[in-house]
């Protein structure tokens, strides 16, 4: 079985995508602001969680400083790390949105993404088999008026694993993937957004009224399956849609 590392698990696809790797068996690490509220007692032997603000340099900087990644990787003969945590706020045309706000969007949406790949392929230089997979958006790939912070965030990440492809050569497998438009808490962030910060919000409100949205179990599924498959990695960016 494999051993992943995701961030992000205590809700929404993280949450999802957490609860079917540990049915199938897998070893689980979740880094979350907040632990799952169901995970722990059923699977106790595989999962483990570790509450980590990566929205915050600091903490961010003091978790990558110790050596609970080689400890949790050390016997694995399959390596997975699923950067899926993300922020979409700040929310609004620029000049109007809170500094400290853009930070810690970026905080969490780059910088973690980024020290956690940096240190996984560090840390698991001798595993057979290493896969990263950057939890991206159509967002990084198509601009929306008020989601700046974000678009920007997710283009990161997809240039990330670019890059990371030709660094690496095969020797570990990454992957930018856009999972689709899902029904998840995030969609509820959109939906309270005014017009005025985010003028494309009655698109993402039809949606919801049509019944639109994927379920997040059904996109943790199709990922999961991309992510264990031989095709993963052929492309450094893909949306999920398109398996």
């Amino acid at each position: 079985m494999a051993h992943i590392l995701i961030t992000g698990h205590s809700r929404g696809l993280g949450s999802a995508i957490a609860e079917q790797l540990l049915d199938l068996g897998h070893h689980v690490l979740g880094l979350s602001r907040n632990p799952h509220r169901r995970l722990g007692k059923p699977h106790a032997q595989q999962f483990r969680e570790l509450s980590v603000d990566l929205g915050q340099p600091q903490a961010l900087s003091a978790f990558l400083s110790t050596s609970i990644l080689e400890d949790f990787f050390r016997s694995a003969d399959q390596a997975l790390l699923i950067n899926n945590a993300g922020l979409l706020t700040p929310i609004g045309p620029a000049g109007t949105l809170p500094q400290e706000r853009i930070l810690e969007s970026v905080t969490v949406n780059i910088a973690a993404a980024l020290g956690l790949a940096n240190q996984f392929i560090a840390t698991t230089a001798a595993c057979a088999d290493r896969r990263i997979a950057h939890i991206s958006s159509g967002a990084g790939r198509s601009p929306y008026a008020g989601w700046g912070v974000y678009c920007a965030s997710k283009a990161a990440l997809d240039h990330h694993a670019r890059c990371l492809n030709l660094e690496l050569q095969g020797r570990c497998r990454v992957e930018s993937i856009a999972p689709g438009i899902i029904d998840t808490g995030m969609q509820s962030q959109i939906r309270a957004a005014s017009l005025e910060q985010f003028p494309m919000r009655p698109k993402f409100d039809q949606l919801k009224e049509t019944g639109s949205l994927a379920p997040a179990e059904g996109v943790a599924k199709k990922l999961i399956g991309h992510l264990f498959s031989d095709a993963f990695g052929d492309s450094p960016c893909s949306d999920l849609r398109d398996f």
